[in-house]
Order: structure tokens, then sequence, then C-alpha cells
């Protein structure tokens, strides 16, 4: 079981780490950005959905319930929206490296919001995750990063943050399925509702682009949030969000073998110090649990 767990929480990582295959030509070819992650979740709704009606899983939710995962699907929304603004002014290496510091924004909500105490490890953890995105940022002679960038994908990770945040505390009882299918299928209407404001076209131009669309929902949605829930069953939340730090090492190394992204030393010391950071803080969580 163990094992098990362990696998599929490296998948689910790992998945979700390939994002930038798939999002960088769609960018390149000008394709609606809206049109392209309305289908993204809208095929990740629809799969979801199949294995729901398959387990004979009741689709039915209560108004509170709805109003929770509308919300839910808001935040997944302006995170996704945040994190492909952000690929315009900063590599995906880079990008996806600070989109993971989401667990620390997570400890700062739940310090100053729930007035949950700050453990001296996270504390630590707090200062080499943000030693490690201002290594990222130095260039030559100083500090040399598209900070408007900087900001937009640390808004992509503040929305995953409240994300996990409300799911955490809103005490909603619904199973992972049931919540990953509303959170995709809102998504998937809030870029469908801006697409429609904008007026643009919902056809898909070619069976490649088509397929393209399948493939990265299943790839980096379903695959990425269902590993992640079986994961969380057999080996707890601790682990699977230390094997996460996975996410922006395949990211960067997507970048750099398949982009050609310089891998240059501020990378690898950026990117560790994060990763460090962020293992750290998950570790000191754990503690906290095991106090209580």
């Amino acid at each position: 079981m163990k094992l098990r767990g362990y696998t599929l929480g490296i998948l689910s990582a790992v998945s979700y780490g390939m994002i930038p295959i798939f999002i960088l030509p769609v960018k390149q070819a000008h394709f609606s950005m809206d049109i392209t992650l309305f289908y993204r979740f809208f095929f990740s709704a629809l799969m979801v959905g199949g294995y729901l009606l398959y387990s004979k899983e009741s689709f039915k939710i209560n108004k509170k319930e709805a109003l929770i995962l509308a919300i839910l699907g808001i935040c997944y929304a302006l995170s996704s929206e945040f994190l492909f603004l952000g690929y315009d002014f900063l590599t995906p290496g880079i990008a996806s490296t600070v989109l993971f510091i989401y667990p620390i924004i997570v400890a700062l909500i739940m310090l100053f919001f729930y007035k949950e105490r700050l453990t001296r490890l996270s504390g630590a953890s707090l200062l080499l995750a943000f030693a490690g995105v201002i290594v990222l940022c130095l260039k030559g002679n100083g500090l040399e990063i598209n900070f408007a960038g900087l900001g937009i994908v640390m808004l992509s990770s503040l929305f995953y943050a409240l994300y996990m945040v409300i799911v955490n505390k809103s005490n909603i009882r619904v199973s992972g399925f049931k919540l990953t299918f509303y959170s995709m299928l809102f998504t998937s209407m809030f870029f469908m509702t801006k697409a429609l404001m904008a007026n643009e076209s919902f056809a898909i131009p070619s069976t490649e682009i088509f397929i393209n669309f399948l493939i990265f929902a299943f790839l980096t949605t379903v695959i990425s949030s269902l590993c992640l829930v079986f994961a969380i069953k057999y080996i707890g939340s601790t682990p699977v969000a230390i094997l996460g730090a996975l996410e922006p090492v395949v990211a960067v190394l997507i970048s750099v073998l398949i982009f050609h992204e310089k891998f240059t030393p501020n990378l690898l010391i950026g990117i560790t110090l994060i990763l460090f950071g962020v293992t750290l803080n998950v570790i000191g969580d754990q503690k906290k649990i095991g106090h209580v």
C-alpha cells in the first residue's frame, strides 16, 4: 500500500509538471488561451464524471456544497489563468518554481486569518523559499527579472493556496472524485464565460489540436488529480505534499530539454532553496499535527 501511495504521489507531481509541453505550443500558435483552458477543464470534468457514473456515485450536492465548489472552481481557474499569463513574462521553469511556494502562502494564511502559530521550522522554511525566489531573480550584476511576471505567478500561487485552505476549512463532505468533478466543471464554466464575452470561436481547428486537448486534460489534470486523491488515501497528505516538490523539477527539466531554457547556477540554487523550504514547511506541519 505504501509503495502504491508513493508511486501515485510521484505520478501526480510528474503529470502536473508536464503542463509546459502542452501550453507553450498553444501559446506559440496564438490560439485562444480561454478556449484552451475551457477544453482542458471541460474534458477533465467529462472524464471524472464518466468515472462517477461507472462507480454509481451520486452527483447530488446541496446549495452550500454548490457554493463552496463554485468558489473552488473560480480559485482554480484564476490560478491557471495567472500561471499561463506568467508564461508570457517568465520561463516555464521559473514560473513553475515560483508557483510551488503555495504551501508557504497556505502557512501565512493560516497564521494571519486562523491565528495558527508559526513554528521555528515554518519560519525557516519561509525564509528559505523567499531566498530561493530572490536567487531566481538574480542575473549578472543584480536583480534582473520581469517583476510583472513574478507578481502574476505569485497571484497564481495565492489562488492555489486559497483553494487548498477552502478545501481544508470548509468541512465539505463530498468524495475526492465529486470534489474534483465539480471543481473542474466550475473552472471550465469560468473560461467558457470569458470566451463567450470575448466572442471567441469554440471550433477546434484540427483533429491534431483536439487530440492535444484530450491528452492535455487527461495527463495534466485527470491523472494528476486522481493520483493525488489516492496517494493521500494511502500515505497521507504530508508525504504527498513533499513529493509535490517534483512538479517544478519536472517543469524545469522539460523547459531545459525541450524548450532550450538555460540551466544556470541561479536556477539550480533557487529551485533547491525553494524545494528545501517547502519540504521543511510540510515536515513542520506534520510535527504540529503530532503534538495535537
